[in-house]
């Protein structure tokens, strides 16, 4: 991926909280030739050491879970927010327009689950993160023989992460009072894109200024 150093993203601790609020992922692999991507929730199991462990599972008829046995390298992208800039945000209004976002590529090799008693660990797993949010979390209720024929129709991998690439284009080639007239205008935008990714850049703006204060 291109990435100009200012908006290159290199902390752990960054990156990692970003692929945890962004875990539904596109995962592309390559097979004779030809590029596959599906587009599924994925689990992050961070490491003390290393860049961890991705896990996930797609529908057994899809046939992208047998390149991974085969093909040397699987790419995961974890998209987050992004929106279009109209030069009209800027003080300096001599430019062009540009499309602001986040996103971070996570490469490795992935290995399909065979133990189905795992495979249900990743379903369950799936299933506490993002009811955790939820009032009521619901709860898998399925008879064993029922919750088994529906894994039957799934199969399970993971993928051992070998590297990362984090991209943050939030304007920081700008000067301070064309970020100022940028972030104001995604706040008041009507789109709900630019109003997110408005909140993404505050919540970096935030991590930044914690880290000076922390060096101070």
């Amino acid at each position: 991926m291109y990435i100009p150093s200012a908006n290159r993203i290199v902390d752990k601790a960054q990156i990692n909280s970003f692929i945890q609020s962004h875990g539904f992922a596109t995962v592309v692999t390559h097979n004779e030739g030809t590029l596959w991507a599906s587009h599924l929730p994925v689990l992050f199991d961070e490491a003390s050491e290393g860049d961890g462990i991705l896990r996930s599972h797609m529908a057994r008829a899809n046939e992208q879970w047998r390149h991974f046995e085969s093909g040397p390298e699987v790419l995961c992208i974890f998209h987050g927010p992004h929106s279009y800039i109209s030069p009209s945000s800027y003080v300096m209004q001599e430019t062009v327009p540009t499309w602001n976002y986040a996103v971070v590529h996570v490469y490795g090799k992935a290995r399909v689950v065979a133990d189905s008693a795992v495979l249900r660990r990743i379903v369950t797993d799936t299933t506490t993160k993002y009811e955790s949010h939820r009032p009521v979390p619901w709860e898998i209720t399925l008879s064993d023989a029922a919750l088994a024929a529906m894994l039957n129709a799934i199969v399970g991998f993971s993928v051992q992460i070998t590297r990362i690439e984090a991209k943050f284009k939030l304007g920081q080639n700008r000067s301070q009072a064309d970020q100022s007239g940028m972030l104001r205008d995604l706040h008041d935008s009507p789109d709900c894109g630019s109003q997110q990714l408005a909140s993404f850049i505050s919540e970096q703006n935030a991590i930044a200024k914690t880290e000076v204060n922390k060096n101070d």
